[in-house]
């Protein structure tokens, strides 16, 4: 998917590009595959904001999509790649031989008209069929990866994420995660061959304010330039310093080199945590 740029005739023209969309085959979404979406501008369900920075953009309807692809053995025909305004990647309509249609995260290079297929058991390995890890070859590239038997893809579901899968061992697979991180998997879960579409998102730059609140994100205020009474970091006469031996964050703990991850039992299936400095993604 190629970032298109336009001629700089204006200032905000000048530094953005945007998606070219020339993958896109379907101009709208099928309805009878979505649902209204409602919008919480970071709020959590007592009312209060727990995520800054968020409000207002353009209205969107949620789109229906398969993470469990449970159809099983049953084959099934990409009807269409479409755009959804709720996620970076692309889904891909399918329609399967008992006339069902749904909804997948598209694999990169699926073509319209191709046949793709979701089976427990050995397949083909064939970009966009699904199979559990116990069942795919060392060494291949997936996403969508469950980490819970039947629980559905959780994993590597961005534009352009793609996982290795470096071993299958015991009642296991070890798979290393696009931040560096490597992580056993049950050998059962499930995994879509490929890696998810769109890779070219994240070259695509903004540009402009007018464009972030499009997509709902609220204009931030750095902290040293409020009051104390708003910020730890406010306060004081003219630019300066936060005047603090650490940052914080608005609620006065601390911001920067602080780990943030709680123990989580599923700690115990992580092999190798990702590198530090390595930026999530890259």
């Amino acid at each position: 998917m190629p970032v298109k740029q336009y001629n700089p005739t204006t200032a905000g023209r000048r530094i953005s590009s945007v998606d070219a969309f020339s993958d896109v085959t379907k101009k709208g979404p099928e309805k009878k595959l979505t649902v209204p979406r409602r919008r919480k501008a970071g709020r959590n369900s007592s009312g209060k904001i727990t995520v800054r920075h968020q409000g207002g953009g353009a209205k969107r309807r949620a789109r229906i999509v398969d993470a469990q692809r449970d159809k099983f053995d049953v084959p099934a025909r990409v009807l269409a790649i479409e755009y959804d305004p709720n996620r970076g990647a692309r889904l891909a309509l399918l329609q399967y031989a008992d006339g069902e249609k749904r909804y997948i995260v598209a694999p990169a290079a699926l073509a319209v008209g191709e046949t793709i297929v979701c089976s427990k058991g050995k397949g083909e390995i064939k970009n966009g069929n699904r199979f559990p890890l116990e069942h795919i070859p060392v060494g291949i590239t997936v996403f969508d990866v469950e980490l819970a038997p039947g629980k559905g893809g959780q994993i590597a579901r961005g534009a352009g994420a793609a996982v290795q899968l470096m071993a299958v061992e015991g009642a296991y697979a070890t798979l290393k995660l696009p931040s560096g991180e490597m992580r056993l998997v049950p050998r059962e879960c499930m995994a879509t061959i490929g890696s998810a579409s769109n890779p070219d998102r994240r070259l695509i730059r903004w540009g402009k304010a007018g464009r972030m609140r499009h997509r709902g994100i609220r204009p931030s205020v750095r902290g040293k330039v409020m009051n104390p009474v708003d910020h730890p970091h406010g306060g004081g006469e003219g630019r300066n310093s936060i005047g603090l031996v650490n940052p914080k964050t608005p609620q006065g703990k601390p911001a920067l080199g602080v780990k943030t991850r709680r123990k989580q039992a599923s700690d115990k299936f992580i092999v190798q945590r990702r590198p530090k400095g390595r930026f999530v993604g890259a």
